[in-house]
């Protein structure tokens, strides 16, 4: 607009939001053009909180068991791991490292055979990584000793394989042989724990025996597989990662969670991209509520229209009063649906259970999903973004309709008056 809007147009664009008897039909769809807003934008910001909820909840599960980062051989083995530890513990931001041998086999009993991962660990050093986030069911990381024959089993690979504490298992390592063959190696484990830590793929095939017990079986001596360490904030730790390689030099590999689980965050990125653009299809059919709207105002005022340009309101003032109308409608059907959209999000622990509760079903049941609780993270740079957009979406959808009455021929529209 060239200038400001003065008093007049704001008082004529404001009155024809006033509905009249003739116009009722043309105010019912004013109001469900500014439902229709509010409900877009109110849908949009909830569902991207409860999809940066799942993120969240997806991201703490998936390192509960496998650390922030790590460190390896160019060979995928680590010779001299406690020198490298503790250059790890140097770099700024690493909280926590630990080794592990990292090994795949089978895992038998008499009534089971499954496929099994397994990781040795150092207890005392295992618990300042993934202590903070597992659950054990049974037993802790102390019931790993050294050359024990100690294993603890995620919970849903025990269930499969049906046994309790103290009853033995049976492992079959394919390791290398010194002519370039596989050959077996049989050991017999006692288990002596249970974890859960969330996830299918760690509680199904995971087990944890003690770094001593994985390195006498591969035959490494004091070679680990890697070294895996934790940060103070999760988001760093492709920085951390690779500042480390460049203090440790190309003799060594680095990797991160964001690697190591990029198709998991891209397949939830896609999703959330795919809800915004049919969401925001609801917006869009509001915003083409109001042009119709507006176009309907303009018909049946078009004497009035008239009437002022020969009162010498001229072309542009004709635009911003419809201007000012459907601003308003789109302005305030956004304002009520990122009130009521942030409300909802914000609730959404409370007011999930009470629908569960109302209708007497349970949307996530424990024995179908891992999170049986809807999560929900808020974040102000999604609420922003959705509410600029409608803003300059409803915005738009007033031009047509304004321009379309600025061009009204007083004389023409006052022939028959």
């Amino acid at each position: 607009m060239r200038r400001m809007i003065n008093s007049a147009e704001l008082f004529v664009g404001l009155r024809y939001l006033r509905a009249k008897r003739r116009t009722r039909f043309v105010s019912f769809i004013t109001l469900i053009s500014l439902a229709g807003i509010a409900l877009g934008v109110a849908a949009l910001i909830v569902i991207l909180s409860v999809m940066n909820g799942f993120e969240g909840e997806l991201r703490d599960r998936l390192l509960s068991m496998t650390a922030h980062g790590y460190v390896t051989g160019s060979e995928g083995e680590l010779d001299g791991w406690s020198q490298v530890r503790d250059e790890m513990m140097r770099e700024t931001g690493v909280v926590a490292a630990a080794p592990y041998v990292q090994m795949e086999g089978m895992i038998r009993t008499n009534r089971s055979l499954n496929a099994v991962l397994l990781n040795g660990i150092l207890p005392d050093q295992e618990a300042l990584v993934s202590g903070r986030t597992i659950n054990f069911v049974e037993g802790d990381f102390d019931v790993l000793t050294a050359d024990s024959r100690s294993i603890i089993l995620g919970r849903f690979l025990a269930i499969e394989l049906g046994v309790r504490i103290g009853d033995g298992v049976v492992l079959l390592i394919p390791r290398p042989a010194g002519d370039g063959t596989l050959e077996s190696v049989l050991e017999r484990f006692i288990v002596r724990g249970v974890f859960d830590a969330g996830i299918q793929d760690h509680d199904s095939k995971l087990a944890l025996i003690h770094m001593n017990d994985a390195a006498r079986i591969l035959a490494l001596g004091d070679r680990v597989s890697a070294v895996r360490f934790i940060t103070d904030d999760v988001m760093s730790a492709p920085h951390v990662s690779k500042n480390l390689q460049a203090r440790l030099g190309a003799d060594f590999s680095t990797s991160d969670w964001t690697i190591e689980n990029a198709s998991y965050f891209r397949a939830i990125r896609l999703e959330k991209m795919m809800m915004s653009i049919l969401l925001s299809l609801i917006i869009g059919v509001a915003a083409f509520n109001i042009v119709a709207s507006l176009v309907m105002v303009v018909t049946d005022k078009t004497g009035e229209i008239a009437i002022l340009r020969t009162l010498g309101m001229g072309p542009a003032d004709v635009v911003r009063v419809f201007f000012i109308q459907g601003a308003v409608i789109g302005w305030i059907g956004v304002i009520l649906g990122v009130v009521a959209g942030v409300l909802l999000a914000i609730n959404v622990p409370t007011v999930v259970p009470a629908l569960e509760h109302f209708f007497g079903f349970q949307i996530m049941p424990g024995d179908v999903y891992y999170v049986t609780q809807i999560p929900s993270a808020l974040e102000a740079q999604d609420v922003i973004i959705i509410a600029v957009t409608a803003f300059i979406l409803t915005t738009l959808a007033t031009l047509y309709p304004a321009r379309r009455a600025a061009h009204v021929n007083p004389a023409i529209a006052l022939r028959y008056e």
